[in-house]
């Protein structure tokens, strides 16, 4: 009877949290196919009567919605791609070798993530405007690394102190240099780490509002968030094509994480063998 009770609550304690966590997405997709006189109808329904995928077709045909995407995508991608390139290095670093100060260097690259977002676009803007890189993707990229590269080498260096250093001792002893270490040694046995530190980055790159709202708002560099933001005019919000929206650029993040879902949970359980 105990047993019984407890998996009760289990499965009771689940699926709260799953509606709780799923919750806003479903609401966003029935929204999402609701006609509009449905979305605004009173007394209110929970679900569609009449299912409709107007809001998706206008999304498609009366918007710049797939340019929004292909921007999004383009910033995520070399945003990974240029952390990674620094951070592995300085992960490894930090993680190898002794040197004055380092301790210092590991609490400021913590520290530096303390700091609100709205405050270091005050001191970013001029240096942007200054280098022409306002309204440009290579400037979010640019925007982009600088954030999230510290907290992306404190993750690196985790996975490699979770690397035994008799790894590295072999190798060297085969004749192989530092590089060759971290290139042909490390790097595989690191792969779960680089994807759980991947998917960090591509989920601050692809959902950011602030930094994109304020170095790309122009039309022709907008990324998702901005985007949908202009479908919420001053006296008129278009929920059919906002939800609708909302659950297209939740898309190629899902299917992400069902692709590197199991190097992912790797990732993070190797990582939390040492910080």
């Amino acid at each position: 009877m105990t047993k019984l009770v407890g998996r009760i609550l289990t499965w009771v304690l689940i699926v709260g949290w799953l509606s709780f966590a799923l919750g806003p997405y479903v609401w966003m997709f029935l929204t999402s196919v609701k006609p509009k006189s449905e979305i605004y109808s009173l007394p209110f329904h929970y679900f569609p009567k009449h299912w409709t995928f107007a809001s998706y077709h206008a999304l498609f045909t009366s918007t710049p919605f797939i340019q929004y995407v292909f921007h999004s995508l383009i910033v995520a991608a070399f945003t990974a791609l240029c952390t990674l390139l620094l951070a592995i290095p300085a992960g490894f670093s930090f993680s190898r070798h002794r040197f004055r100060g380092k301790g210092i260097a590991l609490a400021m690259l913590i520290s530096s993530q303390f700091f609100p977002s709205i405050l270091l676009i005050l001191g970013i803007f001029p240096l942007m405007k200054e280098f022409g890189l306002i309204n440009h993707l290579t400037g979010l990229i640019v925007i982009y690394t600088a954030f999230v590269t510290p907290f992306t080498i404190w993750l690196i260096k985790g996975f490699f102190d979770g690397i035994p250093r008799e790894i590295d001792e072999a190798a060297m002893i085969d004749g192989c240099n530092q590089f060759q270490v971290i290139r042909h040694v490390l790097l595989p046995l690191l792969s779960s780490g680089i994807v759980a530190a991947s998917a960090y980055i591509v989920i601050f790159s692809w959902n950011e509002f602030l930094f994109a709202l304020t170095f790309a708002s122009n039309s022709n560099v907008m990324t998702i968030p901005v985007g949908l933001d202009n479908f919420i005019g001053n006296f008129n919000i278009n929920w059919g094509i906002l939800t609708a929206g909302g659950v297209v650029s939740a898309i190629p993040i899902l299917i992400f994480f069902l692709v590197v879902q199991r190097r992912l949970i790797s990732g993070l359980t190797t990582g939390a063998v040492k910080s």
